[in-house]
This record gives C-alpha cells, structure tokens and sequence, in this order.
C-alpha cells in the first residue's frame, strides 16, 4: 500500500545533468534505453530533484530494444503516480516492468527469451535512492574517489564475490556478460534496492552507465573524466573514449552534478552505501 506524500521539506541540494546514447561501431541496433527528468520549477521542495535510469536490453534483434523500453517507460511513467517510501515505490515499479516484459516474451514468439537491466537513481531532496538490478552501473564521484554503487548481477561478479576467481580473471573470463538477475528472465525479481537513501552533499557527481562504457573505460579514467568537465561535456568525452577503444557493444552514460542552494558550511557526509550491502 502506498501512503499520500507528506510535503517535502525545503531542499538544499539541485542536481543538473544529462545522458547520451549510442550503439558503437558494431551493432546495428542500440538496445539501450537511458531516460531522465527533473522536478519543475515549482517543485514545493524548493529544489530540483531527479529522475534517471539506463536500460541494456538483451535478447537478439528487436527483442532486446522492446525489453529496455518496456523497463524505462514502466519505471518513468510509474515512479511519479505511486507513492509512498522511495524504496517501496521503486521496487513496485521494477516488479511491474518485470511482469510486463515476461507477459510480453509470452505472447510475441520473437520476444521470447527477452530481458534487461535496469539501474534506476532517484533523487529528492538532498537524498538518492538506488534501484538496480544487471550489470549496468551506477557511481558516486565525492571528494576525487569513484565509487560503484550498484552491484554487477553477473556470472563473474558473483564469482568474484566468492573468492573463485580474481578481478583480473574476471576480466579475461569469456564468461563476464552472463546476466545472472535481470528483468524479463524470472516471474519474480531481486533487484539491489536499499532501504536507506544515500545522503548528498553539493560537489557529488552521480554515473550511470551500461556495461558499453564500463567494459572498456576504466574507473580511473571515468573518475577524473567527470572530475575535470561538466555534465554535457563528461558525457560525451566518455562517449567518445568508449568508442575509440572500438565501440563493440551499445553505450550509454548520464553524469548528473550535485550543487548547494544555501549559503550555510556543510556538515560532512559519509553515508554512502556498499554495493552488495544488505538492501
């Protein structure tokens, strides 16, 4: 059940930012979806919150462009009508893209088999709220360090996790696209959705991206990309950076910057989340 909304406190954060999209030097058909949208002018918060997401979709032909779509516009459309606790109402939101995207590999033969990831950030007020589920990524840029955190659902991730393999080996491994949890591949899902938000502070700057960009641009390279420019311009020089090391799959990447509206000292904030944490 989700309650009425109580009226937001006034925000002393605003969050500014963009997404670009591209289906590299290989592939046809771009089956990422990134999508974006911030609170109006009018917001009662007083601020500018935001809305982001990047989808991978995965299946073959169009199958996997559909999946994507179905996540983005699900989550989109429903993250505003709900409401309730930000974690309750992203999770209702990926459980609905999921069922509508396995309803739909049911009944269309050529999506049988469909599925995608979903990395979703929410931001109201000075908090973010992570929904994530793929190996699509989400960063945090605070203080010059670079921080995943999301979780990788994949095959070599996990094994990673279980001290079977080494991270080296994982980037060798012929195995390090298997999806392990995705949406669309399963009735029921698990994404990776704290419970607690993730407290901002003004010089933040939140990534997202699919695997496009981090398969071939290394975190160091990302961190002092997004240190350097703003929004726009990060995005693209990352854009360009995945292509140049060959462009082998779809890329997408979105950099939103985190700035202060009031005047006060900052009190320090350390409340970032683990990736692999317990939801």
């Amino acid at each position: 059940m989700f309650a009425r909304r109580t009226k937001p406190k006034f925000a002393s954060l605003s969050v500014n930012g963009t997404m670009l999209s591209h289906p590299g030097c290989v592939r046809e058909v771009n089956e990422d979806v990134v999508a974006y949208a911030f609170s109006c002018a009018g917001d009662p918060s007083g601020g500018r919150g935001m809305l982001a997401l990047v989808a991978d979709g995965m299946g073959g032909h169009a199958a996997g462009e559909i999946a994507s779509w179905i996540a983005a516009d699900t989550v989109m459309r429903l993250c505003e009508e709900l409401e309730g606790p930000q974690p309750d109402v992203l999770a209702a939101c990926l459980a609905e893209a999921n069922r509508l995207i396995c309803e739909r590999s049911e009944v269309e033969a050529a999506c049988a088999g469909m599925g995608t990831t979903c990395t979703v950030l929410v931001v109201r007020d000075d908090t973010a709220f992570l929904a994530h589920i793929g190996d699509s990524r989400a960063y945090l840029l605070r203080d010059g360090r670079l921080r995943q955190i999301s979780e990788d659902h994949s095959l070599v991730a996990q094994l990673v996790r279980d001290g079977a393999i080494t991270e080296e080996e994982a980037l060798r491994s012929p195995h390090r696209h298997v999806i392990v949890r995705a949406l669309g591949l399963e009735p029921s899902v698990k994404p990776f959705i704290p419970r607690k938000g993730m407290l901002l502070q003004g010089g933040d700057v939140l990534v997202l991206c699919s695997d496009g960009l981090s398969d071939v641009v290394d975190d160091e390279t990302i961190a002092a990309t997004v240190a350097r420019l703003p929004p726009a311009e990060a995005c693209q020089e990352l854009l360009d950076q995945a292509l140049a090391a060959g462009g082998t799959d779809n890329i997408s990447v979105g950099v939103f910057a985190v700035a202060r509206l009031r005047s006060e000292p900052e009190t320090p904030r350390d409340t970032v989340p683990r990736a692999g944490g317990s939801p």
